[in-house]
């Protein structure tokens, strides 16, 4: 399978102190769904942001398609990399300027790029179509369309330069739960119809089960495991992912796993502890893992982060 985006060693220093990102290697490969997890503070955001190249990592590279470097690709041409890849952020309504009305917002990716104007407004209203909103919301400003639509105006405005790979932050967060199926199922047929590749970083565990073939988890600027999301749903090999995964909702009493309570707070990022950087909480901590850092192993078809891996 074609890799698109390769993170490689990836580090991010902010202020010279606060470590965002720690030895982050990520492969992005063709048609493939990543769903990036983890909670608040993880890194998730930070990732989403130098793979779009929104911010320049302090170590490591990125690589795309296998031979040319993100720096040196924004530098020649910088629209070139956002014709590749698109964003869709957080908080899609804020994504949107307020003094502007929507059509004119669908329309700036086709003037800044040079399209053709009939072709690209071609482009926009089947986009429209596809997301099932009427062309009369063209008319309107972002403060006259509610949640659930602000996200599809989003992602219409993120396609209509027919990029390969989305790279989306939340994009259900805030969304009642039946807007939620709908827009989860608008970008699985949007992926089987246009061959998109996706990273979806959520804190939503069942949003992430439902739509990738990957799934990545963080922990304090590393990943702890990464592999087919069904496999690490069933066994979670790191302690950390199998605490995660208790936390999550199931309606299926069958299915519910015992719940795991993590003690203490999630150490500060500025100074994290020796060894292993979720000793401090780990329920199955033993001597070692307080001195040795562990490294990203392979382990029974996925990567893991443990000196004791569950499984």
């Amino acid at each position: 399978m074609t890799t698109l985006i390769d993170v490689q060693n990836v580090s991010m220093l902010y202020d010279g102190r606060v470590r965002a990102l720690d030895g982050i290697s990520l492969a992005l490969r063709a048609r493939e769904i990543v769903g990036l997890v983890g909670e608040s503070g993880s890194g998730k955001t930070t990732l989403c942001r130098v793979m779009m190249g929104l911010v320049r990592p302090t170590g490591g590279d990125v690589i795309v398609d296998g031979t040319t470097r993100l720096i040196d690709m924004l530098r020649r041409d910088r629209l070139a990399y956002r014709r590749r890849a698109q964003m869709l952020q957080q908080d899609a309504l804020a994504s949107l300027s307020p003094r502007m009305r929507l059509r004119d917002q669908l329309a700036e990716p086709i003037a800044i790029h040079g399209m053709d104007k009939a072709q690209g407004w071609a482009r926009v209203l089947d986009l429209l179509t596809r997301m099932g909103l009427s062309h009369g919301i063209l008319d309107k400003y972002p403060h006259q369309i509610s949640g659930g639509q602000a996200r599809r105006v989003a992602v219409a405005r993120a396609l209509v330069l027919a990029p390969s790979v989305i790279v989306a932050d939340e994009p259900t967060a805030g969304l009642d739960v039946s807007v939620q199926g709908d827009l989860l199922n608008l970008l699985l047929d949007l992926q089987a119809e246009l061959g998109l590749t996706y990273l979806v970083a959520s804190h939503n565990l069942n949003v992430i089960r439902r739509i990738s073939d990957r799934i990545v988890v963080m922990y304090l600027g590393q990943i702890v495991e990464q592999g087919p999301t069904d496999e690490v749903f069933a066994r979670p090999a790191h302690p950390y992912t199998a605490a995660l995964l208790s936390t999550n909702p199931v309606v299926d009493p069958a299915r519910r796993r015992p719940r795991i309570v993590l003690e203490g707070e999630i150490p500060s990022v500025v100074n994290p502890p020796p060894g292993c950087r979720f000793h401090t909480r780990c329920p199955q901590v033993q001597d070692r893992c307080r001195v040795d850092v562990p490294a990203l192993r392979l382990n029974e078809g996925r990567e893991v982060r443990c000196h004791f891996p569950l499984a």
